[in-house]
């Protein structure tokens, strides 16, 4: 991946400002919002069944997020969704907890089955469980497992016709013939809540850029995890408190020089 295309796209990004319509859960609206007004998008958080259909055909990405389902959600989620396939509009879904529960683990299928999913972004045990493979999660965390995260999206994507983002102590995004590795990121980002919810929004901005979905998932990941290690050494001796905040702050500041100087892509097939 050029480095040069990820920079591009940020700037595209927010020369744009696209709209990006979240419905997500409870644990993460306004951190999510936060980041993503800090990037340089514009978020919008809209859940009722009356209003969705008509939001998400004007939004330049839709984000369907599990964290905390209730019957409406989910029942808003599939007018939003199918919106949004109507209209052009991408559809990420974020599949949180997925295997911890059944309803967790039935609802992410039965929305991949019901509408276009343009990417899928989750840990390995939520993205496995949906794929219908057993692996270990603890409640919202992935646990241990000998499975490769490298197979498991090539082959999820695959099946799904859609692209996967597995997200870890190394980032992997394939469609299923191409597939790439991002090394950046930091592990303060386990200890703040709706860090990967933030990143599952954050992959929403990027697809609102850009058709080719492979790349703005890579650009995503990669000025996420540029940022969160930009974050982590400037609070080095505090917490995931100030890191948080300052996660935030270098979003805002991201630039294409930042990018191309830290970013560690690395294409795999």
């Amino acid at each position: 991946m050029n480095y040069t295309v990820i920079g591009q796209r940020l700037e595209q990004l927010r020369e744009q400002r696209p709209l990006v319509h979240n419905i997500t859960n409870a644990v993460v609206t306004n951190f999510t919002a936060n980041g993503l007004l800090a990037l340089g998008a514009s978020p919008v958080m809209a859940y009722a069944p009356e209003e969705v259909h008509d939001m998400a055909k004007i939004a330049g990405a839709l984000v369907l997020n599990i964290g905390t389902l209730t019957e409406a959600e989910v029942r808003s989620m599939l007018i939003a969704g199918r919106s949004a396939n109507e209209h052009g509009v991408p559809v990420i879904l974020d599949p949180v907890g997925a295997g911890a529960t059944a309803y967790r683990t039935e609802t992410a299928q039965m929305l991949l089955n019901e509408i276009d999913i343009s990417v899928v972004r989750g840990n390995a045990a939520e993205i496995a469980n949906v794929y219908g493979e057993e692996w270990e999660i603890k409640g919202v965390e992935a646990g241990a497992a000998t499975g490769s995260p490298v197979e498991l999206a090539s082959q999820a994507a695959k099946a799904w016709g859609t692209i996967v983002v597995i997200t870890g102590k190394e980032d992997i995004v394939s469609d299923g013939t191409t597939t790439y590795a991002v090394h950046n990121g930091h592990e303060l980002l386990t200890r703040v809540t709706g860090a990967g919810c933030l990143l599952s929004s954050i992959v929403g901005a990027f697809a609102a850029v850009t058709d080719e979905l492979v790349e703005a998932s890579v650009a995503a990941v990669c000025v996420y995890g540029v940022a969160a290690e930009k974050g982590a050494r400037l609070t080095a001796k505090q917490g995931p408190g100030s890191f948080q905040m300052e996660l935030l702050n270098q979003l805002y500041q991201m630039t294409a020089t930042d990018v191309e100087n830290q970013g560690r892509v690395k294409r795999l097939s």
